[in-house]
Formats: C-alpha cells, sequence, structure tokens
C-alpha cells in the first residue's frame, strides 16, 4: 500500500544543512524487515515510522531505523517526527503544544513550536549513564589519526557513556584534531566496547568551536550502524550530558549548552543541550533544535 514520507533536515533552520531524516506516516502494517529493507533504501542516517500509539494518551509510536538496525531510542528523529506530526496536523492546530511519542526505550515527552521554522525538544528517557571500561589512551590515538598527546584537555579524559545508545568520548585538544580525525574501523573495532549487544560509538568532542554561541565542537562516526559520520547525533548529546557533568561539574538549577556538529561534513547543525543540577548531579535534561522539511512523496514499495 502507498504511505506518504517527507526528508526533513534537523537540528539547523536551513534547508541542505543539518541531518537528513526520512519520516514515513501511516506505517502501520509494516514488519521489521520491511522497515529495515525501507531505510536501507533511503540510506539516510537514520528513518522514523510513525504508527498508530498503544497507549491513548500518546501522540504516536516510533520505529527507528538507521541502514544497519533498530535503534531503541535517537535525538534527531525524536525531534523530526514531532515536527512532522504537528505540521502534518490540521492548520487551525495550537502553534505550540505538548505530545507523548512510544520508543522502544519508552514515553518521551516533546514540546513542540511550529512556525518558520519549527522547533521541538524532548526530556531525555533515560539519564545518562557511564560505562566502567578503561579505554587505552594511544589505542584511541591510533584508531582516529591524532597523536596520543591530543587526546584529553583540562581534566577531560576519554570515557564512556549511554543514555540508550552507548558512546566513547573522546577530548580532543583543539579543533584541529578533530578536523583531521580519520577513523580506522579495523582498529576501532579493537578499542571499542560493546554495550548491550552492540558496538558503542565514537564521538570526538573539544572545547573550541567554530560559532561562538556554541559550548562545544564534535564529530561523531558509527561503523557498526551502518553509518560513517553522522551530522547531528542527539543520542550522543544525551550521553555526552553524563560526561559535561562529570567533568565540568553542574550548577544548581538549569544550565543551556549548543554544541556545534556536522561542520566537516558540509552539513552545520547545531543541538541544544539544557540539563538541570540538583545537588550537583543531573535531575533532568532536555535536548532540542528546529528542522526544515525538504522533500516530500509517496512510498510505493
Amino acid at each position: 500500500m502507498p504511505r506518504r514520507y517527507a526528508i526533513y533536515d534537523v537540528f539547523t533552520d536551513q534547508a541542505l544543512t543539518g541531518n537528513q531524516l526520512a519520516v514515513v506516516f501511516d506505517s502501520d502494517g509494516l514488519d521489521d524487515a520491511a522497515m529495515q529493507a525501507i531505510a536501507r533504501e533511503f540510506n539516510l542516517s537514520e528513518t522514523v515510522f510513525i504508527r498508530a500509539p498503544d497507549n491513548p494518551a500518546h501522540s504516536a509510536a516510533l520505529r527507528i531505523f538507521t541502514p544497519g538496525r533498530e535503534l531503541p531510542f535517537a535525538g534527531h528523529p525524536t525531534v523530526g517526527a514531532a515536527i512532522a506530526i504537528g505540521e502534518d496536523g490540521p492548520a487551525d492546530g495550537a502553534d505550540d503544544r505538548l505530545m507523548v511519542l512510544g520508543e522502544e526505550i519508552g514515553p518521551v515527552r516533546c514540546a513542540l513550536r511550529l512556525g518558520e521554522p519549527s522547533y521541538a525538544e524532548f526530556d531525555l528517557p533515560r539519564l545518562p549513564e557511564q560505562i566502567d571500561q578503561v579505554i587505552d589512551k594511544a589505542a584511541v590515538a591510533a584508531a582516529i589519526g591524532a597523536a596520543p598527546e591530543e587526546v584529553g584537555f583540562e581534566n577531560h579524559e576519554v570515557s564512556v557513556w549511554t543514555a540508550g545508545n552507548a558512546f566513547v568520548f573522546v577530548p580532543l585538544d583543539g579543533i584541529g584534531p578533530v578536523q583531521r580525525l580519520s577513523l580506522d574501523k579495523g582498529l576501532w573495532d579493537e578499542v571499542a566496547p560493546v554495550v548491550n549487544g552492540h558496538q558503542a560509538s565514537l564521538y570526538a568532542y573539544t572545547r573550541d568551536v567554530i560559532h561562538h554561541d556554541c559550548a562545544f565542537h564534535a564529530r561523531m562516526f558509527a561503523p557498526e550502524m551502518g553509518l560513517g559520520e553522522d551530522p547531528a547525533t542527539g543520542s550522543a548529546v544525551a550521553g555526552f550530558a553524563g560526561a559535561i557533568a562529570w567533568f565540568d561539574g553542574l550548577a544548581e538549577g538549569p544550565t543551556a549548552y549548543v554544541i556545534e556538529q556536522g561542520i566537516e561534513m558540509g552539513r552545520p547543525s547545531k543541538i541544544r543541550l539544557e540539563i538541570d543540577g540538583k545537588a550537583g548531579a543531573i535531575h533532568a535534561a532536555r535536548i532540542g533544535g528546529h528542522a526544515v522539511k525538504v522533500a516530500e512523496g509517496t512510498l510505493l514499495a
């Protein structure tokens, strides 16, 4: 049966930048194999399938696939799907609204502001958890094409965190090592831990930035997901909240950070992270960004 789809650029307010997302509407009736095949056909970092909710209190249920596998949770499909659902609704609907999206990780609460462009943010469905894993600094440096002395800055060291998907967070001393980064998959396979049955992805970051309104500059690579480099990764920023709190500490109340990503790919993106600190720990956190629809059509397969 034909199904409508749209392509959104997410974590950007300008078309043809940010992270591309395929949104497939009215996806009930598609089995796992069909959704995986469609995601491979689009061949974007993620494809999100919008389905009728299991819980009548929810706005929709989501299934999220990379070209290689399904994800229990991801940031740019959540932001993009929330905006797509809002923009696909009745024109007389409220511009600001709340919705709950059912994902494999559990219910995800989103706030939506429709406009030109639209903006959405979501509460982290799971707070970041540090994975107790010792990662050899020299081995990481070799796997990413950096010198060992370039790995780490201030008190930041290599660490592993998950808020649904696991990442190895690699701090690099300056924007130069981040821009020169080149991932050797064979060496990465030897370094990256397996968490909950899946290899952790690489998230390299530095405090040096291109845009002065940003707090960090980052790049993300996920070979096990069937991806090369990703231009904007909300699930990584969810885990990164843990690294920020661990190494930088937290003030009481909310603190906002903007992370720039995708610049080296020619798809600049900005992800807004807000962390609520309470007694030195993360009490809650939110991730948000804009999204712009760039194409729409009908899926015939």
